[in-house]
């Protein structure tokens, strides 16, 4: 089976890389807190070698999601995130940047992410990673930041934030442009936008269309760098460099 990846809406992406099955930041409902789904909820994914969650946030850490995945399935986590994951039904490994495991044959590397991301009313640091996997980097929340220069043109695939679910993007997000300024530095095979389109915050719906001005801003400024821009469910073959 071909190495893929499928977009599930919002920052939840299944990965199928050699044979391994990883899956971010799950949010599979129709309503989060004070978040609505716009757009379908998908058919669970069936077994999972591990989860990869970027950090506590409720829109990113979802107990009932997380309770009706696979149990056997790790969830690999910053610290701040596992008092709240004691109630997941997962075993649960803790990681800061730098740190590397192997799940399902696939080598699995935090990486630094500029986000404040404390499961409030209570959190503290490391509060938040992303995750590079068999040449994928899921960014999860994150402000660009000059550490990800270090991964510059060692990535087949880069999933992006490009916008969130208020008006505002805020300190440690991207919007469409800072998130195209990011690829200019990583400079991967593909890009693709992710944490738009998916949920809206009630009584607000965003405008304009963050996917689009991404590919905009991409064009301008990292015109070598293939956007693919998936619907919810889309998959996406990854084509490794030779």
């Amino acid at each position: 089976m071909s190495d893929r990846l499928t977009w599930l809406g919002h920052a939840t992406v299944l990965l199928e890389l050699g044979g391994a099955r990883l899956l971010t930041d799950p949010v599979l409902r129709e309503r989060v807190m004070h978040l609505r789904r716009d757009v379908p909820v998908p058919a669970p994914p069936g077994p999972l070698d591990g989860i990869l969650l970027s950090h506590g946030h409720f829109d990113h850490l979802d107990l009932p999601t997380l309770r009706a995945l696979d149990p056997a399935a790790p969830v690999v986590a910053p610290p701040d995130s596992a008092r709240a994951l004691r109630s997941a039904g997962h075993p649960v490994r803790t990681v800061v940047p730098g740190d590397e495991l192997e799940l399902g044959g696939v080598r699995v590397r935090a990486v630094p992410a500029h986000h404040d991301g404390r499961r409030l009313p209570v959190g503290d640091a490391v509060a938040a990673v992303g995750f590079v996997a068999g040449g994928v980097y899921f960014a999860g929340d994150t402000e660009l930041h000059q550490e990800m220069g270090a991964l510059a043109g060692a990535l087949d695939v880069a999933l992006l934030p490009v916008s969130g679910w208020g008006p505002k993007t805020g300190p440690g997000h991207m919007d469409p442009l800072e998130a195209a300024e990011t690829l200019a530095l990583l400079r991967p095979a593909v890009a693709v936008p992710i944490h738009w389109g998916t949920y809206h915050r009630i009584g607000h719906r965003a405008a304009g269309d963050p996917a689009q001005e991404f590919v905009e801003h991409a064009a301008r400024l990292a015109p070598e760098v293939r956007v693919a821009v998936l619907a919810p469910g889309e998959t996406l073959e990854i084509t490794r460099a030779v």
